[in-house]
């Protein structure tokens, strides 16, 4: 309680110097380093991106400018996070936290940090099912769906290309567990079979003796459940030198322009999903980006979306404060209202200021189906040539 209390006091001195200076300082909690890492600096950049469009349109709160500051969550190190997140409350004195990126760290960092400061977390990626009922007071959202949701559309897709019998290879912690529990109860219920549901440690140097274990039980299809920069391209890399599997599926957290870098043509024919949308907000953020960075990255508009929820709620409070602004993000996320799309924030900030309702859609089409739930979008994929090419969206 004590170290509690300090922070509150830290916290308040640093918001009293931003408040001076005419600026608010938003916290962006990627695993900017660990096996998402090749993901997460297009995640940051899109964060970013919606912070500097409401600074820059000299809108909010009267002309109060917003800056980011960036922590790294490394992914799998909930210490790290952890220590992460308390330095950008307690030294940088953030009024949010976009992120974090991983599920097992988001819910350290909310348990540990977030809620005994009272601080609002929103993250575009932590997609454990088990955060739904998360201890939150109020302060957790996520602009991604749950696995719970990822679990049914990937069985959906094996389904539709007759694949009737699966391998799961899963990263042992909370993503990994609580996605190929979804995927298994939904293609089981779907009529499907899932020969072994098995998990792997991240960032092994062998994979020889898991990839046995999986050859053994057999499958039409190997999924793969794990991070691009880790354990997940290990497995993959064991299964095809072995020739166990040569197909696979890949939720969200294997697909990555990494995938092609590291089999390229080898997995042509493998499919999977991720976050997705074909709204006219996809495409208006992709305008929005231009050629600054790859607009197609995974999560990049749930991060975009992230941090312009976190400030126009806080325009509608009229207050950076978490406890004012917290119960304004679903009121700012869904109808009524007019609704709001990548570039257009500033519009958004004079809308809000004149007592007028706004339905954020924003690049991810936006729209919670209850507290702090996003509904979520998929895009389907598949590779060819080397290439991870869009089948259609869900």
């Amino acid at each position: 309680m004590k170290k509690i209390l300090m922070a509150s006091a830290v916290s308040a001195i640093a918001a009293t110097s931003a408040f001076a200076d005419g600026d608010v300082k938003i916290g962006v909690l990627f695993g900017f380093t660990g096996p998402l890492e090749s993901i997460t600096p297009g995640m940051g950049t899109s964060a970013e991106l919606a912070i500097k469009e409401v600074s820059d349109s000299g809108m909010f709160m009267d002309g109060m400018t917003v800056t980011p500051v960036r922590g790294d969550s490394t992914c799998i190190d909930a210490g790290a996070a952890t220590a992460a997140a308390e330095r950008l409350i307690t030294s940088d004195g953030v009024k949010a936290i976009v992120g974090a990126a991983c599920s097992g760290v988001t819910g350290a960092v909310l348990s540990n940090v977030a809620v005994p400061n009272g601080i609002v977390m929103i993250s575009p990626s932590a997609t454990s099912p088990g955060l739904t009922s998360a201890e939150d007071n109020g302060l957790f959202f996520r602009t991604a769906p749950s696995d719970a949701r990822q679990g049914q559309v990937m069985a959906e897709i094996l389904m539709e290309q007759d694949v009737n019998e699966i391998a799961i290879s899963y990263v042992n912690n909370d993503y990994g567990k609580g996605l190929a529990d979804a995927l298994q109860e939904s293609f089981t219920a779907a009529g499907g079979t899932v020969t072994i549901n098995t998990a792997h440690e991240d960032q092994k140097a062998d994979y020889s003796a898991e990839v046995g274990a999986l050859a053994s039980a057999g499958g039409e299809r190997l999924v793969v459940v794990g991070y691009v920069d880790g354990g997940g391209s290990g497995i993959v890399r064991a299964a095809l030198d072995s020739g166990a599997f040569d197909l696979f599926h890949f939720p969200d957290g294997m697909v990555a322009n990494a995938l092609e870098g590291n089999f390229g043509s080898e997995l042509d024919g493998s499919t999977g999903q991720l976050p997705g949308t074909d709204s006219p907000g996809s495409d208006k953020f992709v305008e929005l980006v231009g050629d600054s960075f790859d607009p197609s990255g995974p999560f990049g508009p749930e991060s975009y979306d992230a941090a312009a929820l976190i400030l126009l709620a806080m325009q509608k409070a009229g207050s950076v404060e978490s406890a004012d602004f917290k119960d304004h993000i679903m009121d700012i996320a869904n109808a009524p209202g007019e609704p709001i799309y990548p570039g257009e924030l500033g519009k958004a900030l004079e809308l809000i200021k004149a007592g007028t309702d706004i339905d954020y859609v924003g690049a991810s089409a936006v729209e919670f189906i209850e507290p702090g739930e996003s509904a979520g979008n998929y895009r389907q994929i598949v590779i060819e040539g080397g290439k991870i090419t869009t089948e259609k969206f869900r």
